[in-house]
């Protein structure tokens, strides 16, 4: 066999290997029903300002819990593992990353789109993670 004959069939074998490890590491979005069916699941919603919101450093510094609305107006407890991202309150829209156990959702990433305090046409995004906030 050629050498050039060998190199395309390891560089075909290696690019399905990166197409394949990067289809398996992505997750889908959907709503809290869809999660319920078990799997890693992106969720995009709207915090229940009107249902509490568990927050306190100094018992646990690593469980913040509140509600939210997914885009279907299901709403559940959501219990992310982590410190309470700064200006939690103001968030517009959150997408969440976790999946859904005992009938919470725990989450281990949040993503929040929140109004820009300088100008109405702007928005901010601030992401927080549970791995890098409990380190």
């Amino acid at each position: 066999m050629k050498k050039s004959a060998i190199f395309g069939i390891v560089t075909i074998a290696v690019a399905i290997a990166i197409i394949i490890c990067t289809y398996g590491s992505s997750s889908s979005y959907g709503t809290f029903r869809d999660a319920e069916n078990g799997g890693q699941l992106h969720v995009i919603g709207h915090l229940d300002k009107k249902k509490e919101m568990i927050y306190d450093a100094a018992k646990d510094a690593n469980y913040f819990s509140f509600y939210m609305r997914d885009t279907l107006g299901n709403e559940r407890k959501v219990v992310f593992t982590g410190t309470k991202p700064e200006d939690f309150d103001r968030s517009d829209k959150i997408v969440l990353t976790g999946q859904m156990k005992n009938g919470e959702f725990q989450a281990s990433h949040i993503l929040m789109k929140c109004p820009s305090k300088y100008t109405q046409d702007k928005v901010e995004v601030t992401e927080a993670d549970a791995k890098k906030a409990s380190i």
